[in-house]
C-alpha cells in the first residue's frame, strides 16, 4: 500500500468513518529573481528653450509559482457531481493560506443560498477536530498524550483493565475499546452517559491493534471539557478557530443554527458521539484551521489516528445523511474540504476518492486513486 511505503515510521487512518496521518508531498516551486529597466521621457517646452530629461532605473522583480487557477477545471467537475446527486455540498480547497476554490450548493436553514462557510455535519471528519484540540493542549503543557488517560478526573467509571490506557492509545484506536458501531446512533444520551456502558470490562483483545472505535474520541473529548473548563465547541474555538479569525463551529446536541445547511435525518440521533462526529463546521473553517497545522500538532494527529495516502493525510466521515473528506497534500502546502447533506457517494471516502484525485490533476500533481491507510 502506497501509503505504508511513504510512512516507514508509522501511521494510521479510516476511510468511511476513519482517521490517518501525515506525510510530506511535493514541496514548493521554486522562485526566480528577474531585473528590467524601464526609460522614463519627460519633456517640458518654453518659448524659448525646450529641455528633454532621461532617467533610468533598475527595478528587481520577484517571481512566484502562481496560484492556481481559480477555475480548477477538475476540482470543479469534481464538485459539480457531488452538488447533483445530494441536497447540498460544500467544497473548499486551500493553497498557499489563501481559499482558491469556494463551492457550495443547497439552502441553509433559514432559506438562504449556502455557501462554503455554511456550517455543516461533518460526522468523524469532527475527529481531527478533536485531535486538533489535544494537539495544541498538549503543547501548552496542559496534559501529556502519552500518559494514562485520567478516567476519575472526568467522572467516569471503568474495570481497573483501563488504568494504564494512554490518550495517545485513544487517538490511536488501538486502546481495545469495544466497537458498538449500531449503539451510537440510537440517541437518548450523550457521551458522559452511554460512555460507561463501554468501559465496565477490560479493553478487548485488540488493543495494540488499530480497531476504529467512536468511543476513544468521545473520551477524549470529555478530557478536553475537564481540561478547559470549556465545552468542546467553546474549547475548539479558543485553540482553533480563534488564531485564524473565524466561528460558527458548534455541536450537534445544542441542535442546529438557522445558518447551517440542515441534517436531515436529525443531529439528536448524534448526541452519543461527542468528540467523535458531533461538530458542525463549514469547509471554509476546517480547511484554513487545518492550512495551520505544525510539526508539533503532527507529532499527535499521526497514523493510524488520521489516515494516509501518497497525497498525504486527513479523514473521513460517514453518517446517514452526511459525508465529509478533509485533506491535507503537499506537506500542508494545499488542503481540501468537501462536504455533502445526503448519501452520494456511499461514504466519506468516496467523497475522498473524487476531490482529492482532481484537485492534484489541477495542480499538476496527480498521483491516481487514494491508496488510503487505514481503508
Amino acid at each position: 500500500m502506497v501509503g505504508l511505503l511513504l510512512f516507514a515510521t508509522g501511521c494510521a487512518g479510516q476511510s468511511a468513518a476513519g482517521s490517518e496521518s501525515a506525510t510530506s508531498v511535493v514541496p514548493a516551486a521554486p522562485t526566480t529573481t528577474t531585473s528590467s529597466t524601464t526609460t522614463t521621457t519627460t519633456t517640458t517646452s518654453t518659448t524659448t528653450t525646450t529641455t528633454t530629461t532621461t532617467s533610468t532605473t533598475t527595478t528587481t522583480t520577484t517571481t512566484v509559482a502562481p496560484l492556481p487557477d481559480p477555475g480548477m477545471p477538475r476540482a470543479n467537475a469534481a464538485f459539480d457531481g457531488l452538488a447533483g446527486s445530494n441536497a447540498a455540498a460544500s467544497m473548499t480547497v486551500v493553497r498557499d493560506g489563501r481559499i482558491v476554490v469556494s463551492r457550495a450548493s443547497g439552502t441553509t436553514i433559514e432559506g438562504g443560498a449556502a455557501s462554503s462557510d455554511s456550517p455543516m455535519v461533518v460526522a468523524s471528519v469532527g475527529k481531527l477536530l478533536t485531535a486538533m484540540t489535544i494537539a495544541r493542549l498538549d503543547e501548552a503543557g496542559s496534559l501529556d498524550v502519552d500518559s494514562p488517560m485520567p478516567w476519575a478526573d472526568i467522572a467516569v467509571p471503568t474495570h481497573p483493565g483501563w488504568a494504564d490506557v494512554t490518550l495517545r492509545e485513544l487517538l490511536a484506536h488501538t486502546s481495545g475499546m469495544p466497537v458498538a458501531r449500531p449503539a451510537w446512533f440510537v440517541g437518548g444520551s450523550e457521551c458522559a452517559g452511554f460512555l460507561p456502558t463501554l468501559l465496565d470490562r477490560p479493553p478487548t483483545s485488540t488493543r495494540g491493534r488499530w480497531t476504529y472505535s467512536n468511543g476513544n474520541y468521545c473520551a477524549l473529548g470529555l478530557l478536553i471539557e475537564q481540561v478547559t473548563g470549556l465545552t468542546l465547541d467553546a474549547a475548539a474555538q479558543a485553540y482553533l478557530f480563534d488564531p485564524i479569525g473565524s466561528n460558527g463551529a458548534h455541536l450537534t446536541t445544542d441542535g442546529q443554527l438557522p445558518t447551517d445547511i440542515e441534517y436531515r435525518p436529525g443531529v439528536e440521533r448524534l448526541s452519543r458521539l461527542g468528540g467523535a462526529g458531533t461538530f458542525i463546521v463549514s469547509t471554509d473553517d476546517v480547511a484554513m484551521m487545518l492550512a495551520t497545522a505544525s510539526d508539533a500538532d503532527l507529532g499527535v494527529l499521526a497514523w493510524p489516528g488520521v489516515m494516509i495516502d501518497q497525497y498525504g493525510w486527513g479523514h473521513t466521515g460517514t453518517v446517514d445523511g452526511a459525508l465529509a473528506c478533509v485533506w491535507v497534500l503537499e506537506g500542508g502546502r494545499t488542503i481540501v474540504a468537501a462536504t455533502v447533506a445526503g448519501r452520494s457517494p456511499t461514504t466519506g471516502g468516496g467523497i475522498c476518492d473524487r476531490v482529492v484525485p482532481a484537485v492534484a490533476d489541477d495542480l499538476g500533481i496527480g498521483q491516481g486513486a487514494p491508496d488510503r491507510s487505514p481503508p
